[in-house]
């Protein structure tokens, strides 16, 4: 049984200029034998052409569907590559005991639990002591900030300052008498 390995490029979408080559048709041609031939030297060979549909993205969130040419080439896998790939192939059995879990020694996990729970004692008083200890005088000092600013008898809302004798905004021009 032979296997084959494919190869699938895009097909040229411009000619491509050479010597002696005149017009778009004999420039296209020039550019499809370049690639074909390439990939030829190589062992591929040419079977054929295919045009598939790609969604694409338009803007933001807009999609649009466009067409691409491929080509597609193929050559045969070496003598002794081939027995290997029907091999991986048809060997698609499952192991033999999935229902067993993998196995953790019991003592491990003790380790690792007391290990963890050692580290949490350590870390979580230093942590609850801490914001115990600065939450309340944050709090007291900012309620009585406010009720400091809102007792003053001078204090106004920067938006309600008004000019007290003509009854306009401190921002604005009085007008010319």
């Amino acid at each position: 049984m032979t296997g084959y390995e494919y190869k699938v490029v895009p097909a040229p979408t411009r000619p491509l200029k050479a010597k002696g080559v005149k017009g778009t048709p004999a420039r296209f041609a020039n550019a499809l034998e370049t690639v074909m031939n390439d990939l030829g030297t190589d062992g591929w060979e040419y079977q054929r052409t295919d045009t598939l549909p790609v969604e694409e993205r338009q803007g933001l969130t807009g999609k649009t569907t466009t067409f691409q040419n491929m080509l597609v080439f193929r050559r045969a896998l070496g003598a002794a590559a081939a027995p290997q790939v029907a091999a991986l192939i048809e060997d698609q059995s499952a192991p033999d005991d999935l229902s067993a879990p993998p196995q953790v020694a019991a003592q491990d996990v003790a380790e690792d639990t007391e290990a963890m729970v050692e580290a949490e004692a350590e870390v979580a008083p230093a942590v609850n002591e801490a914001d115990s200890a600065d939450a309340p005088d944050e709090a007291e000092s900012a309620d009585e900030r406010v009720d400091a600013t809102l007792k003053s008898e001078a204090f106004t809302f920067p938006w309600n300052k008004r000019d007290k004798s003509n009854g306009r905004a401190d921002d604005t021009q009085p007008a010319a008498e």
